[in-house]
């Protein structure tokens, strides 16, 4: 059987939709506070696709299946010290107002003395599949507050509701999708079962394995996302009887407690804290206050578990993940069975450097913008730049602050004709999207062992065919899921 067309819908139909899955999203918890200033008691139903969008189904599984390997790969990156500090030192100089902040943070904290050093990711592996290769290509590796773990299975959800009553079927109460064409997520339970994977190991090592110690996460103010992260929260409560505590990153100083006496242990309103999960701390906007760069530094010299630390935090540089693309460079993380699994997902990506790849790109900047993107090291969406804005931006760039970025070569992804609900309203510019698979691994970072490697689940964005940027909470897309065929 082929690939399904969109539903075909009368205008009532639609409406009757769109009433629906806004009540089931709301019922669900499929929800967003609205742009600031917002009241606490009144969300939103987050922004997602009507229909789930088509997506291969060999390629879905691929990307499930090379998860444990980047991983692996991430994981090998910060245990391989030497080489990745060089990468920072360099890059560090290059984007002095984040990443060099934050490679300051590190070493101010290796010189107060680091007393951790397992650590705990928590990461999205992205991904677009390029209809002209018939493949999926890497987009990036986040290592650092990824999101939507939450409610991707709300909206996986929701479009199972749709389909199971009837509404997508152009007979009444009849189906249009198979059940298992339409894959729910398990990301929510999942991703506590990463953050719990790093609660027991501090457990066991530090509290005689008492399951009496917490998580700290540490949030934005006024955090627009809060009911995703919140979903984690209470699947670390009711399944592994984990208390998670919620604190702002500017807070965090004044509201921690370190006993330096004692290993150097970390308390939170007199809870010893086991895990610090940083759904925070992405971004310059948000150390805006002095303060909230000596509490990144204070927190990773405490005994607590960091998700993730420093380290592991700059390891998904967009450096690293251009020098990643050599099989030279791979081979000293994977074996040859470990590269031919996940090599094929790598885009090209050049330096803006003075080494030959470099020259060369800052060639192709200019005679071939249309074919690529420019990407800094940022995270969360709006700050790249597109095709014909790349040699305008460049040329009122020094040319010695170009290796704070990237270009990549452009993917060209599947403009599908799904439609889109934002704040009740319908938008029907086409969309393309992006697969992300959440994955965790706890890791020792000084000798490189791996305690423990999952694959977490998946999350479909979309955003408007239109739309070059895709941050659904930076106002650019939206929640989707997915059809497999």
């Amino acid at each position: 059987m082929g690939q399904k067309d969109f539903p075909e819908l009368s205008q009532d139909q639609l409406e009757k939709v769109v009433s629906d899955v806004t009540q089931y999203g709301l019922s669900a918890g499929l929800v967003m506070y609205p742009p600031a200033p917002f009241s606490k008691y009144a969300p939103t139903l987050a922004p997602i696709t009507i229909f789930p969008t088509p997506f291969p189904r060999k390629q879905f599984e691929k990307s499930l299946a090379i998860e444990k390997t980047y991983n692996k790969l991430y994981a090998g990156v910060v245990s391989e010290y030497k080489w990745l500090t060089h990468i920072l030192k360099d890059l560090a100089v290059h984007d002095k107002d984040f990443t060099g902040k934050l490679w300051d943070c590190y070493l101010q904290a290796l010189s107060n003395g680091i007393v951790q050093d397992v650590s705990l990711a928590l990461v999205r592996s992205d991904y677009m599949y390029d209809e002209l290769l018939n493949e999926i290509k890497q987009v990036e590796f986040n290592t650092v507050s990824v999101s939507f773990g939450g409610l991707s299975p709300k909206v996986g959800r929701a479009h199972n509701y749709l389909n199971k009553v009837g509404l997508y079927g152009q007979i009444s109460n009849e189906a249009y999708y198979r059940d298992d064409e339409l894959p729910v997520s398990e990301s929510d339970e999942n991703l506590a079962k990463g953050l719990y994977s790093g609660v027991k190991y501090y457990n066991d090592k530090y509290l005689s394995g008492e399951n009496k110690s917490i998580v700290l996460m540490v949030v934005q103010p006024a955090e627009r996302n809060a009911f995703d992260q919140r979903a984690i929260e209470y699947h670390l409560l009711f399944k592994y009887n984990t208390v998670c505590k919620r604190v702002d990153l500017p807070d965090v100083l004044s509201s921690t407690e370190i006993k330096y006496h004692d290993k150097n242990r970390l308390f939170y309103q007199g809870c010893e804290v086991s895990v610090v999960y940083y759904r925070s701390a992405y971004g310059p906007s948000e150390f805006e206050m002095p303060e909230t760069w000596k509490s990144r530094t204070t927190l990773e010299c405490t005994l607590a578990v960091k998700c993730p630390s420093l380290l592991t935090q700059l390891s998904g540089s967009k450096k690293v993940q251009q020098l990643l693309t050599s099989k030279t460079v791979l081979a000293q993380f994977l074996d040859n069975k470990e590269i031919a699994e996940i090599h094929d997902t790598f885009c090209k990506i050049y330096p803006l450097d003075d080494s030959e790849d470099g020259k060369l790109a800052k060639e192709l900047a200019f005679s071939r913008p249309q074919d690529f993107v420019l990407k800094p090291q940022r995270e969360g969406g709006g700050n790249n730049i597109y095709k014909e804005d790349i040699p305008v931006f460049l040329k009122n760039l020094p040319e010695a602050d170009w290796e704070a970025y990237i270009l990549m070569e452009l993917i060209h992804p599947k403009n599908h004709k799904n439609l889109i609900l934002r704040n009740g309203e319908i938008l029907d510019d086409g969309i393309v999207s992006e697969l992300g698979i959440f994955g965790s691994y706890l890791f020792d970072e000084k000798s490189g062992k791996v305690l423990d490697n999952q694959v977490l689940g998946h999350l479909l964005r979309s955003k408007t065919s239109s739309s070059n940027e895709g941050g659904v909470a930076a106002g650019y897309g939206c929640v989707d899921n997915l059809y497999l065929y």
